[in-house]
């Protein structure tokens, strides 16, 4: 017969939330200034203890209400189990890591610790949660490819052309307005409001506008990648 019987301390669960934004053309993620040791000063995702009474979705969206006032997500999704035996000083914590997206015209209110910070320029952060924050991205690059999940890049109505720079601003790399249109169209993810946009000084010709066709996230080709444009070479 084997003793099972340990006196380790009981196993910790945290949940955090790697909330993405396209903000002033980049792809940024909300963080949050330790105040207190460990890692004083350094930067970390919101989040907090599992309560007993709650499930690990209804929690990450409890906390982001209460802490940072991120009410308008447009979708979360579970993103990974953080488990390392020591991925923090002290007693085991284990972290349940989710994937939060908000809208390019939502601007949350935030306290002042915490700020939005551009993925491929982070500040020094906290324990494991700059891998978490790249498994976040590149599982948002990967999704942008095989569903619709820019819907929740995107405000409402948008052009093309803004469209297209949500898109290249998430996947890191310049997207053809194009051939974007004529992918998201073919699979039917777009469809056109019947509006335009309002004419510039300069005049021209109105933008059409277009809205996603579905508001929540849904498989649309589980095989297609959107990849990079070649280099051209020298």
């Amino acid at each position: 017969m084997v003793d099972t019987t340990t006196d380790a301390p009981p196993l910790g669960h945290e949940v955090l939330a790697a909330v993405l934004q396209v903000r002033a053309g980049s792809l940024q993620v909300l963080l949050w200034e330790r105040a207190m040791e460990p890692h004083a000063h350094r930067w970390s995702l919101p989040g907090g203890r599992l309560r007993l009474d709650e499930d690990v979705e209804h929690s990450i969206r409890r906390q982001l209400k209460e802490k940072v006032d991120v009410r308008q997500l447009a979708h979360v999704e579970q993103l990974a189990v953080f488990s390392a035996p020591n991925r923090v000083p002290g007693p085991r914590l284990v972290a349940s890591a989710f994937l939060g997206l908000v809208p390019s015209d939502n601007d949350p209110e935030l306290p002042s610790d915490t700020r939005w910070h551009p993925v491929d320029d982070l500040p020094l952060t906290a324990f494991d949660h700059e891998a978490i924050v790249l498994r976040a991205r590149n599982r948002l690059r990967a999704k942008l490819s095989y569903t619709n999940i820019g819907f929740a890049l995107a405000p409402p109505r948008f052009t093309v052309s803004a469209l297209r720079e949500l898109y290249s601003a998430a996947l890191g790399y310049r997207v053809s307005a194009t051939n974007l249109q004529r992918v998201l169209s073919r699979r039917g993810l777009l469809e056109p409001t019947g509006d335009t946009t309002r004419p510039g000084r300069a005049g021209g010709r109105p933008a059409a506008l277009f809205r996603f066709t579905e508001p929540s996230m849904q498989v649309t080709d589980p095989f297609a990648v959107f990849r990079p444009p070649a280099a051209k070479p020298s």
